[in-house]
């Protein structure tokens, strides 16, 4: 049988630092463990679960003897800090009544948030609860990763996935995943999509290469915008384009005035030369 682990967990306390950082007796290590648990819930339900979205990927908590230090890793930390400042200080005080204790609040930005599993997985749940296409998604992400500078990236749906009787499970992998390689930066996340259906779950490996290696933005291309093109014109005939009623009686008024203009000049050059050969010949005819 495979013997899978978590590659954070794998990794923490060897390449990887705690999310939780504070020494405590016996008697009080299970009373902050489970503040810890409410301060990371009370965050990802007020920034993560609301509109407008902080994208907090992460929350590292740091206890001293008279302070609880609470970091918070977000891809949007506008929405996180408000306007100069009240978000965070109403952010601090919530947290002083849920703990007790006193609350410091620091944030810290996610430059690429493409290259982060935790907000991967949570923008693809997102997507899939909004009825998008699976396949499409995945795949988009994916390119995303990597343009940003991932060397491998894997992604995992499984459950009802579009609406199907039966669930399954869809992967999508680009470039490559050393899970064995303790020296290997992957990040691992784990969301979940709630729809009218079922839940599907979202699971997202990225691989940005070895600790302490720079991460190597690949140039994005710009897309091309489409061509705006009929069908006709892509067949290769040239579009047809009927005249409208009004342009056509249009045409027919100023066709009839034309032929008038023309016919009108024709006939006084005729009665004019008529008149002249009459006097020329001496005709002359009595009215009377």
């Amino acid at each position: 049988m495979g013997q899978k682990t978590s590659p954070i967990g794998f990794r923490t306390g060897i390449t990887l630092g705690w999310q939780s950082t504070w020494f405590a007796p016996k008697a009080d290590y299970g009373k902050f463990l489970v503040e810890d648990q409410k301060i990371r819930e009370y965050v990802d339900a007020k920034y993560n679960r609301r509109v407008p979205k902080g994208a907090v990927a992460k929350t590292e908590v740091i206890r001293t003897r008279n302070e609880v230090k609470v970091t918070l890793h977000s891809g949007r930390p506008g929405v996180v800090i408000g306007p100069r400042g009240g978000e965070v200080d109403r952010l601090r005080e919530e947290l002083e009544e849920v703990t007790g204790r006193k609350v410091a609040v620091n944030v810290i930005e996610i430059k690429e948030p493409d290259l982060n599993a935790t907000l991967v997985g949570e923008a693809i749940a997102e997507q899939l609860s909004k009825r998008a296409s699976f396949r499409r998604t995945m795949k988009q992400f994916c390119e995303a990763a990597m343009n940003s500078g991932a060397k491998g990236v894997k992604i995992i749906c499984a459950g009802r996935l579009a609406g199907s009787e039966m669930a399954r499970r869809e992967t999508q992998k680009l470039g490559s995943i050393p899970l064995h390689t303790l020296d290997a930066d992957v990040d691992y996340a784990v969301a979940t999509s709630r729809t009218t259906y079922g839940t599907i779950g979202v699971k997202v490996w990225i691989y940005k290469g070895k600790f302490g290696e720079e991460v190597e933005r690949s140039p994005r291309r710009r897309p091309r915008p489409p061509r705006r093109t009929s069908p006709a014109q892509r067949r290769g005939r040239p579009k047809a384009t009927p005249a409208t009623a009004p342009e056509a009686t249009a045409v027919k008024e100023s066709g009839s005035s034309e032929e008038t203009n023309a016919v009108g000049p024709s006939t006084e050059i005729d009665t004019g030369e008529q008149k002249s050969s009459a006097e020329g010949s001496g005709i002359v005819k009595d009215s009377g």
